[in-house]
């Protein structure tokens, strides 16, 4: 089994930048891809970024996050970043870590960490 930790959320200001960090323990081995969900209140959770794991590292972001937020890995670490800049409101959530194994597809979540964007 995979266990996340998340870290790295808070209170700042539009136009301001926050980092997020998710470390992952346990089998670590069997991890296809980490990435980032988020849910804000009354919407449904959506995805934010992804990266894969291995000697081949592919990311994908929303849409609504390019040329602002940037996803890297720290293999040696087993961690995954989230860098988050140029902040506005909507982005208001609370972030979800999250890793998918790579033989079920499963994906295991962190307990989540809030990011609050205030204008």
């Amino acid at each position: 089994q995979v266990q996340l930790v998340e870290s790295g959320g808070g209170l700042v200001q539009a136009g301001g930048s926050l980092r997020l960090s998710c470390a992952a323990s346990g089998s670590t081995f069997s991890i296809d891809n980490m990435g980032w969900y988020r849910q804000a209140p009354g919407k449904q959770r959506e995805l934010v970024a992804r990266i894969t794991s291995g000697s081949t590292t592919i990311v994908d972001y929303a849409v609504f996050v390019k040329g602002r937020f940037t996803i890297s890995r720290d293999s040696a670490k087993n961690t995954v970043y989230l860098q988050m800049n140029n902040l506005k409101s909507e982005d208001t959530a609370v972030y979800y870590c999250y890793a998918r194994q790579i033989v079920t597809g499963e994906l295991t979540w962190g307990q989540g960490t809030q990011v609050t964007v205030s204008s």
